[in-house]
Order: structure tokens, then C-alpha cells, then sequence
């Protein structure tokens, strides 16, 4: 039985079924193990799978879990609702659609699209779009309704107002009410607003609270030190009633600060629940014991953590690689050559290695030493299959015909490819849409029938096109995803437009659109004869693999789809992208002051700590051997940088390390303190989740000053927004007009005075 596979601890803690649970999983401690095993068990003790919900992070993570216990207990697996946060909530949002004043086929608008938004609200109110970054406003919004603040809060909240104002951005707030208002009109939410939604949903149907109460009686939280004041609450008010909830984390990986997660959730856990019983996984079986012990020191130099002794039975391993270089080009040649040493003598293959960063743009010289020596590799993180714009392209006709409200998809399609409606003719269907109080849809669909300076043939291109758009609608009950959405794509004229390019490029990108096709074909013809709706219970019929259907699955799939090609290559990734993969040989590169820990990481202690924790989830990837390196001198922003070795280094003891302590302090350790000042209040405080943007003004340095307007040779006219260090080693982040925020060293940067 499984359960004899188990170690004591885990045994333990799958075995426990009511009442409060908290197990702290360490790295590598087998916790996905633990809680498929878990709610195996909680099914074989006749829980019914109807009662359980099961919350992750991401798709993958769900779809594993799911496998291996449907491989334990089978059938039944089927029936428990388990997928992430934002999947399992938009299903029961389109349930209760009604209450929220929503239609049931909402669009869910991702990043881009809420980018695009964003954008032409910017460009509407006349704002300067230098000024009033997209990704910027996007952030703010966002951390907003993580924490709750609704416009009307964000607009009335003194701190948020003075923040804004500082920041030279005091129109947030406006841009929020309309991104908001805009989205209500479009019948389509945010991923933020599947969390807000649920929220308001659970606070103000008291009904709707006790319906799920009364059907989720388990419910389970993996990773949950990674969720934020939103989830928090929401998984705070469905485990009320019964107070069956067991999270599964490691407060030591929490490194997602900056997406709103709060590690002071799972360290107050026993706060919430006073009863609840902690489990501790402290074996660690995927690295070795040098490798662990070196984890071990460094983790142990933050304060705020549950303590625990992580161990493994692993063999004693190599010591940890550690090469202080000369310069960030000599390390990328370091790596390559270490990887090709393991390569050749320890018969290692490319896909054994990977190679971590504090940062995006250190992968250039990595990659450039790494194709001079023809060593294959893959930059983690990149397109998802669904973001790839043809496929973008084709979504936004399938979102138009799902959702006629949608007005960023209207935009997408009516545009792609060209029929030769233009901007002037969109800025006039906009004015009549805010005219007439409704969709650009309904408004084009209208046009014979409104007054328009809108010429003749562009109006009747425009009625034709929704009359065969809506003419789509009118089947989606009636026609299967794939029988519909192949009609869609042969009216969109996408890939006869492609085919015109007659390039490469053109034809990789018909071949995605086929592969979109293949995907409905899937959904439409699953293996398993009976699909089961999992929220409510109920078969899904052949008839009910409808297009609105597939949407509502794909525009969840937030997750980054890696390919699958089975090609032998290295693996480039940041350390943030790293967590939850292992590698048998891991190389962390870039281990120095103001890269790692981040130079914006030491204004508080809350900071430095995460920044600590993200090098031990990057310590805790590698298997079997671990490189560390740091280079002396760095190219950054287009300036020669000098760079001190990382305070972390310091604190790993030197029976784990190639070279002693002495040997690392050929570069010093800076001994500065990081400021253990900063708002670290609770919870739901919006002021401590958005950063002041302007810096701390305590910190001035001579001759400078935060928010001062300066000038460089390079980059043009900006604003000091943040100034760090001492001496030769003073720095300065300036928010350039033209080219955005670089990092300075002012001995080196020639700044003048505006």
C-alpha cells in the first residue's frame, strides 16, 4: 500500500483527516507526494471527492496531482475539484454569474489584454503615455484588487492619493475607474477580478457563502506561502464552517512578494486556527548533504521563518563550486566550459544543467559564450502557445463570437487581417459606442440605423462583419467547438492572409493555427467517453464541448507551456522560474551586492529576507553538484560596473565550499546593513503592498536628491527615483523619459542638472 512508502513524518501527516493542518514541506521533501497521498487517503476513509477542493498554483501542478491519485484510487479522483485558484473560482463565477450582474460567458481578458486597455484609456484622457506606463498602471491596479481596494477605495484612500502624487502619476486612480467601468461594459474580468469577484460574491450572498461551505468540507491549499490577502480570505471564509483545511508550504520558498503574496500567512496559520496541528517534512531526498547543509546556513540568518532542521540521507557529494571572475564574460566562459567538462567525462546529458539568474538580461553573454561553442540550450520562460499572436488572432474571433460585449476583441478581429478599417473609422465607432451607452459591437452591427460620419463602404464592411459574427453566435449552443471554430477561422481569413507572405515565418505560423485546430479536436473528442463537470457534479455531454466552453479553459492557461520536443539543451531561467524543477548539476551566477540580494531589496529587512530565501530556493534546485559564481566586473545599462562579492556568500560555512572564506573576500563582502525600516503591517493594508514610489527621502546623498531632475550624454532627461551606497559605490536609479529606469553608478554616470 502506499502508505508504507511514506517516512514517519509524511505517514503522519497523511493520516491526519480534521480539523486545522498545517505541514511544512521542505525543499525537496516530497510535499506533492505527501498531499496526493493525503487526499487518497481522506477518499478511502469515505470522503466523498464531491466534498473535497484542492487549490494550486498552476495547471501543471493540479493535472499531476490528479493523475496520481486517480493512479491510487481511481475513479473517484474524477469528481474532486482541483486546479488553481483562478480556474476553480472562474467556474463558480460563471455558476453565480448573475448575482455579480454578469452573463455566464464573461471573457476573461489576460495581460496583454489588459494592457491593450489600459492603453487606450491612457491615450483617451490625453495622459502622457511616457509618464503613465502601461505595465506601471497594470501593477498598480493589480495590487490594488489583490488587496481589495476598489476604485472608489483606491480613489479615496489619503496614503494611495499621496503615493500617486509623488510618484508624478496622479491620475491612477481615474484610469482604474475606467479600466474598470470599461471591463463591467465589455462583460469581461481580469485575473485579479476572479479573485475580487469571489470576494465580493462570498461577502454579500450569505447563501452563496453557505452553499459552498456546506460542498467544500476538505479543502486543501498547496504552496501556500505563495498566496495573497485576496486568496487568503477567500480560503479563510469556505473553511470556516467546517474548519477541515490542511496548506501544504514551505515558508522558506516564499519569493513572490511582488505578486502580492504575504508570507505572513502561513506564519500566522496557528494565529487563525489555535488548534491546528503542524506537521514538519524535514527529509530532503533530491540533493546532497553538502549541498542541504549549505541551504541550511543560509536560511538560518532570517528571523521571521518556522523553524525547522532540513536533512537528508543522501550521499555527502561534492562541495559546492564557488569562482570569483573577472569579468560577466569570463563567467559565461566558466559555465560553458564546466558544463562541457561534465559533458564529456561524466557521460551528462545538455538537459542535466541549468543555469540561474538574479535577472532577465544576464542571459545575453550567457548565451552568446554558449553559442560560440555550439552548446544547445533553451531560454525557460518563453511564448506559451497561447500567446503566440496568430494564435491570439484567432482567439479574438472566438471571444467575439463567445462574447459580443467584448470590445478588445472586436478591436483584434475586425482589424486582422487588414480590411481596411482604420483608426479614424475606430475613434468614431468609440464615440457613438460611449454615445448610445453600448458595445462597439452592437454599434457597427447598428450602423445602417445611426447617424454616422462614417462613409458608406466602410459601413456596410462593418454590418457584414458582425452579421456573420453574430450568425456564429446564434450556433455555439448548437455546434461543437471544432465544427464552429473551423468555420471561424476559414471566415477570418487569417490564414489565407499568411499564406499571401510566403515566408518562413508566415508558415510556422499556420502550422501554430493547425495545432489550434488539433487542440479543439482534442477537446471535442477526449479519449475518456464521459467527461465530468467537476463544480457541479454532472456529465459533460458531446453537445456541451461548446467554443464558450474551450475559451473559458484556454484563457486560464496562465501557466508557461514549455515544449516537450525531447531536444538535449541547457536550460537558461531566472531563479524565480526555477522553483518547483530540479537539475542534477545547477549553476547560480551573478552572486553580488546590488544584483543578488537586488539593490531595491535593501530598504527593509522584509526585503532582504525574501531576497535570502529566493537564494535558497535556487540553492535547493541542484541534485547533485552546484556552481556559484561572481564576476568582478559587469556590463549594465550600456556602463562598466564593479561589483562587490554577495552578502550571501558570507554566510555559507566554509566546510561546504571549493574555497574558504578568505578566497571569496578577494572581492569584500559588504558589510553594510540593509534598513529594517518599512510598512510590514499584517494584511490587507494597500500601502504595504504598493512600494512607495519615490524611495526613501531619509536617503540623500551629496550634491543629490531623490525626485530631482537630472541629464545623461546617453539616455536623455529623467527623475532620481531611488539612491543607494556610499563612496565610490553610490548609485543611482533614474527614470529616463525616453529609455526608462537604469541603475548609475554616479562616480561613473556624468549625470548634470536639469
Amino acid at each position: 500500500m502506499y502508505l508504507d512508502e511514506l517516512n514517519p513524518q509524511q505517514k503522519e501527516a497523511v493520516c491526519q483527516i480534521d480539523g486545522p493542518i498545517m505541514i511544512i514541506a521542505g525543499a525537496g521533501s516530497g510535499k506533492t507526494k505527501t498531499l496526493t497521498c493525503k487526499i487518497a487517503y481522506d477518499l478511502q476513509q469515505g470522503i466523498s471527492p464531491y466534498n473535497i477542493l484542492a487549490l494550486t498554483f498552476t495547471n501543471k501542478a493540479a493535472a499531476e496531482m490528479k493523475e496520481r491519485i486517480t493512479d491510487l484510487v481511481g475513479t473517484p479522483a474524477k469528481y474532486i475539484l482541483m486546479g488553481t485558484f483562478h480556474s476553480i473560482f472562474a467556474r463558480i463565477l460563471r455558476q453565480e454569474s448573475d448575482k455579480l450582474g454578469y452573463v455566464s460567458r464573461f471573457t476573461i481578458y489576460d495581460t496583454d489584454d489588459s494592457k491593450s486597455l489600459i492603453k487606450s484609456i491612457i491615450k483617451d484622457m490625453g495622459l502622457d503615455d511616457k509618464t503613465y506606463q502601461t505595465s506601471f498602471v497594470l501593477d498598480r491596479i493589480s495590487k490594488a484588487k489583490n488587496s481589495l481596494f476598489s476604485p472608489t477605495d483606491y480613489l479615496n484612500s489619503i496614503d494611495i492619493q499621496a503615493e500617486d502624487r509623488a510618484s508624478h502619476k496622479p491620475k491612477i486612480g481615474y484610469i482604474y475607474q475606467q479600466y474598470a467601468r470599461r471591463l463591467r461594459g465589455a462583460m469581461a474580468m481580469d485575473f485579479d477580478d476572479l479573485l475580487f469577484n469571489m470576494n465580493i460574491l462570498l461577502r454579500d450572498f450569505p447563501e452563496v457563502l453557505r452553499k459552498y461551505q456546506e460542498r467544500f468540507k476538505y479543502i486543501m491549499v498547496d504552496e501556500y506561502q505563495d498566496t495573497n490577502f485576496s486568496q487568503y480570505l477567500i480560503v479563510k471564509k469556505l473553511a470556516a464552517f467546517h474548519r477541515n483545511i490542511c496548506v501544504v508550504g514551505d515558508d522558506a520558498q516564499s519569493i513572490y512578494s511582488f505578486r502580492g503574496a504575504s508570507i505572513r500567512n502561513i506564519l500566522s496559520f496557528k494565529t487563525d486556527y489555535p488548534d491546528a496541528k503542524t506537521f514538519k517534512l524535514e527529509q530532503n531526498y533530491r540533493s546532497t548533504q553538502n549541498i542541504v547543509n549549505a541551504a541550511n546556513c543560509v536560511i538560518a540568518n532570517n528571523e521571521d521563518q518556522i523553524k525547522k532542521i532540513v536533512w537528508t540521507s543522501n550521499e555527502e557529494g561534492s562541495r559546492i563550486h564557488y569562482s570569483g571572475l573577472d569579468s560577466d564574460r569570463a563567467e559565461a566562459e566558466y559555465v560553458c566550459e564546466q558544463i562541457r567538462n561534465r559533458f564529456y567525462d561524466n557521460d551528462a546529458d545538455y538537459c542535466h544543467f541549468a543555469v540561474l539568474y538574479r535577472t532577465n538580461m544576464q542571459s545575453r553573454v550567457i548565451e552568446e559564450a554558449m553559442r560560440l561553442r555550439n552548446i544547445p540550450y533553451r531560454l525557460y520562460g518563453g511564448l506559451s502557445f497561447y500567446a503566440r499572436k496568430e494564435i491570439k488572432d484567432v482567439l479574438a474571433y472566438f471571444r467575439l463570437v463567445s462574447n459580443n460585449n467584448d470590445n478588445e476583441a472586436f478591436l483584434r478581429s475586425v482589424r486582422t487581417p487588414s480590411r481596411g478599417i482604420g483608426d479614424t473609422t475606430l475613434n468614431r465607432l468609440k464615440i457613438l459606442a460611449e454615445e448610445h451607452n453600448s458595445s462597439l459591437f452592437y454599434v457597427a452591427a447598428n450602423l445602417h440605423n445611426i447617424p454616422s460620419n462614417i462613409n458608406k463602404p466602410t459601413v456596410t464592411k462593418l454590418v457584414e462583419f458582425c452579421q456573420n459574427i453574430y450568425s456564429f453566435s446564434k450556433r455555439i449552443e448548437s455546434n461543437n467547438a471544432c465544427e464552429l471554430g473551423e468555420e471561424i477561422i476559414r471566415f477570418s481569413g487569417i490564414k489565407t492572409a499568411l499564406h499571401n507572405e510566403e515566408t518562413l515565418e508566415a508558415e510556422e505560423r499556420i502550422n501554430n493555427i493547425d495545432e489550434l485546430i488539433n487542440s479543439l479536436q482534442a477537446f471535442v473528442k477526449r479519449e475518456e467517453a464521459i467527461l465530468i463537470d467537476e463544480l457541479t457534479g454532472e456529465e459533460i455531454t458531446q453537445k456541451e464541448r461548446t467554443l464558450d466552453v474551450f475559451l473559458s479553459q484556454v484563457s486560464l492557461m496562465a501557466d508557461i507551456e514549455e515544449e516537450n520536443d525531447n531536444i538535449d539543451r541547457v536550460t537558461l531561467m531566472t531563479v524565480h522560474a526555477a522553483k518547483g524543477l530540479e537539475f542534477p548539476y545547477v549553476f547560480i551566477v551573478g552572486m553580488e551586492e546590488n544584483l543578488f540580494p537586488s539593490m531595491l531589496s535593501l530598504t527593509s529587512k522584509a526585503d532582504t529576507e525574501e531576497e535570502r530565501r529566493l537564494f535558497y530556493v535556487a540553492i535547493t534546485r541542484a541534485k547533485k553538484e552546484l556552481f556559484i559564481t561572481s564576476a568582478r566586473m559587469r556590463f549594465k545599462y550600456g556602463e562598466l560596473l564593479y561589483s562587490e562579492c554577495s552578502r550571501f556568500l558570507a554566510e555559507i560555512d566554509d566546510k561546504y565550499l571549493s574555497q574558504s572564506i578568505e578566497s571569496k573576500k578577494a572581492f569584500p563582502v559588504s558589510s553594510s546593513k540593509p534598513s529594517l525600516k518599512l510598512n510590514e503591517k499584517k494584511k490587507q493594508p494597500l500601502v504595504s503592498l504598493l512600494k512607495p514610489v519615490g524611495g526613501n527621502p531619509a536617503n540623500v546623498l551629496k550634491k543629490f536628491e531623490i525626485g530631482q531632475r537630472v541629464h545623461h550624454s546617453r539616455f536623455g532627461s529623467g527623475t532620481i527615483k531611488l539612491l543607494d551606497g556610499e563612496g565610490d559605490n553610490r548609485k543611482a536609479i533614474v527614470d529616463f523619459d525616453q529609455s526608462g529606469e537604469k541603475t548609475l553608478v554616479l562616480r561613473f554616470a556624468k549625470l548634470e542638472f536639469e
